[in-house]
């Protein structure tokens, strides 16, 4: 089976927006790959997104697992992406990590999935290594919304 792996970031976007780029693409889950799904951008929160996804019928899952470790988060946010990027793959090599990744990529065969993180941008975000890792294991293209 083919197909593809959306990715999308919050960063600049309100969330009708977002809901409505990922009706445009025909997502019907978006895995959350926050390590803490709550945010200061209105609407953006666990259950408020859960609930607002639901009521445009797109289902919502969390795997928390797929997040950053904090120190992660802490390097992203001082620019330093690459030693983000190196805690993250290093998080990735845990038992939890391998485990939502494998639920991950079940997601992806079965429903057009999408990923969201905070980041604008894909290339700064932990984000695009889970969608490489996915990718790799599924053979899907990958798309940022």
């Amino acid at each position: 089976m083919s197909g593809t792996l959306f990715t999308i970031g919050y960063e600049a976007a309100a969330l009708p927006e977002v809901i409505g780029k990922l009706k445009a693409a025909g997502v019907g889950i978006l895995v959350d790959v926050r390590a803490v799904a709550a945010s200061r951008r209105p609407g953006f929160s666990k259950t408020i997104l859960r609930d607002s996804l639901e009521a445009e019928g797109i289902a919502y899952e969390h795997l928390r697992g797929l997040g950053t470790p904090r120190s992660g988060r802490d390097a992203a946010r001082k620019g330093r992406i690459g030693e983000m990027e190196a805690i993250f793959r290093a998080h990735m090599e845990t038992p939890e990590a391998q485990a939502e990744l494998a639920r991950a990529i079940a997601i992806v065969r079965e429903e057009k999935a999408a990923l969201l993180c905070y980041e604008a941008h894909a290339s700064g975000c932990h984000r695009r290594i889970v969608a490489e890792m996915i990718q790799a294991e599924t053979g899907f293209a990958v798309e940022d919304l």
